[in-house]
């Protein structure tokens, strides 16, 4: 099967990299300069999925694979890598972890036998490595939540965790401590009010990992029903003809408790 489409877009690339023809903007563009685009557009295609809008599905991955050909592309000026020894080493590998799909299907018929095989194939490229510490820089690469979560679970395999979740409310407590002490100081150290602001964070998380509550998801949540919740104000301050610009904290907060009690009244807490 041929896919004109995707060689033309890999052409657009390469015209738009041009040294003389090409775009500006796209030309000062490196791959640590890129990054927040990469991240930017992955989130935006998870909230396309999350609301099942294929529309914007296809937008959003269109816009995660032009990520991927702009760092390809610029790796092949330096002669690094491009996009065709990006999809071989993909290729290899996923052949190398799928026996049971390219060489005998009996070594795996379920997805938890899969699973395992996947564990045992990764363990032994690890071992031919060189020996790691225990966290690896894999257990920093996701957001942070999701790092934080990672860590607790990793420290949790060899016994170096709480208990139970109540002893986890006393650390969180025991943080938002510090971070009181350090705003209460005559003079405000923002690195120290930062590290203790981080520490807080990270015991919270600690906290929803010992409820079995995703922090991720939890925070995504909160954001979603702030901001539902601040659409509802708006639209009450314009039907009372009123501009929001212009009105001042006491102001806003009756309207935000008005917001909050009729969604209680309707049984929506979101």
């Amino acid at each position: 099967m041929e896919y004109p489409q995707i060689q033309r877009v890999i052409s657009v690339v390469e015209k738009l990299r041009h040294p003389k023809d090409g775009c500006p903007w796209d030309l000062k563009q490196t791959h640590k300069s890129l990054l927040k685009y990469l991240i930017e557009e992955s989130y935006e295609f998870k909230y396309a999925t999350e609301t099942e809008d294929i529309q914007e599905m296809e937008k959003e991955i269109g816009d995660v694979f032009f990520q991927v050909l702009l760092h390809a592309q610029i790796a092949s000026e330096k002669n690094q890598f491009d996009i065709e020894s990006v999809a071989k080493k993909l290729a290899d590998k996923m052949i190398y972890r799928h026996p049971h799909v390219f060489e005998d299907k009996s070594h795996a018929s379920t997805p938890e036998e899969v699973i395992e095989n996947w564990e045992i194939l990764k363990k032994k490229e690890k071992d031919n490595q060189k020996p790691k510490d225990f966290f690896t820089k894999e257990d920093l690469c996701m957001p942070a939540l999701m790092s934080s979560e990672q860590i607790g679970k990793k420290s949790a395999k060899v016994n170096f965790d709480w208990d139970t979740y109540q002893q986890v409310m006393l650390k969180v407590q025991e943080e938002w401590d510090e971070v009181q002490e350090e705003l209460n100081a005559k003079e405000h150290n923002k690195d120290r009010i930062k590290e203790e602001i981080g520490d807080l964070l990270f015991s919270v998380t600690q906290l929803a990992r010992h409820l079995d509550i995703d922090a991720e998801d939890a925070l995504a949540d909160s954001n979603k029903k702030f901001i539902k919740r601040f659409s509802l104000l708006e639209t009450k301050i314009k039907d009372d003809k009123k501009d929001i610009q212009k009105m001042n904290i006491p102001e806003l907060e009756h309207y935000w408790s008005l917001v909050k009690k009729e969604l209680k009244k309707s049984g929506s807490s979101k």
